[in-house]
């Protein structure tokens, strides 16, 4: 259908602000640039920081949770990453978004800030994705979390992570994660030759150059790109993870990777709910305060996650 008006409005605001496209932008300015939050800071919820041990060193991690504490005793918990290529991820850029979701779906919203490249290439994210998902697991009970309530979530480059976590983690049988609630995921490194690649190659927030240039900064060979840890479409085994629900935007580079990873894991017998919106570009769910369909699309993000993690403690 044709760009959704409201999605037209958030683009030609973006093309007044005289800015480059994010392939020609400078990475130190790209990274100051995630760093402004654009949201109003959201609904009212407790954030606590702390810093856990990780592969690389420190891991820095923001604990978000409904400011009234349910009376029904540990919250049920998702850990998310952010997006940004890989290179650009910040926590306070994402701040609005794990606030709506945790007071939203009443759980606990545990974001991580991992390693990015180019100074720390795949698997570096990787590895701390899954470790921090682990010591979370493990210590859940400090956090006020049920560890048998466990997600894990995020959006573009961290719905990659989400998904190649819940793997690693059936593969070694640690830990125990119930659901992955993923938007719009980069699921394929190997090639950028899909249909929606090239007819939405540019005129949105994402170009395909864009994905092109984060890949080429996150992995170190070519080799990479066909590691299931880097491109979860390229994984032979996807049976037995847990159910998901993954949003894909009608107007973006990554739609059809999206849903052929959607389609892989439904052949694997994962339960999977696909919803696609139509009229949007890329990162439309995180634009909700200008958008009716980030609205609704959110609005499906809460309440499924508090199906999936809904249980009594």
């Amino acid at each position: 259908m044709p760009l959704d008006p409201q999605m037209q409005e958030v683009l030609d605001a973006w093309s007044r602000s005289g800015l480059p496209e994010f392939s020609a932008m400078p990475l130190d300015e790209l990274r100051a640039l995630a760093a402004v939050p654009r949201l109003p800071e959201g609904p009212a919820a407790r954030v606590d920081s702390l810093s856990v041990p990780g592969p690389g060193g420190p891991l820095q991690l923001r604990v978000y949770r409904p400011q009234s504490e349910l009376p029904t005793g540990p919250l049920g918990g998702v850990v998310f990453f952010s997006g940004g290529g890989f290179v650009i991820g910040e926590l306070t850029g994402h701040d609005a978004l794990c606030r709506q979701l945790a007071v939203g779906a009443e759980c606990a919203v545990v974001s991580v800030d991992y390693r990015l490249a180019p100074e720390h290439r795949f698997p570096c994210a990787v590895d701390d994705a899954y470790a921090a998902t682990c010591w979370i697991h493990e210590h859940a009970d400090s956090l006020g979390i049920d560890h048998r309530r466990l997600a894990v979530g995020g959006y573009t480059a961290g719905a990659t992570l989400a998904t190649t976590v819940a793997r690693l983690a059936k593969e070694r049988r640690n830990p125990a994660l119930v659901f992955q609630l993923l938007l719009y995921p980069l699921a394929d490194l190997r090639t950028f030759d899909t249909p929606s690649h090239l007819a939405h190659a540019k005129g949105a927030l994402l170009t395909r150059e864009s994905v092109m240039r984060f890949a080429s900064l996150y992995v170190r060979a070519a080799a990479d790109r066909a590691d299931p840890r880097c491109s979860p479409l390229a994984a032979k085994n996807l049976i037995g993870l847990p159910p998901a629900l993954i949003i894909t935007a009608e107007y973006d580079p990554l739609c059809d990777e999206a849903e052929a990873y959607a389609a892989a894991l439904r052949a694997a017998h994962v339960a999977v709910t696909l919803s696609r919106y139509a009229g949007v570009a890329h990162g439309f769910v995180n634009m909700y305060p200008w958008l009716a369909r980030g609205r609704e699309a959110l609005a499906q993000c809460q309440r499924a996650l508090q199906h999936a993690l809904a249980g009594r403690a």
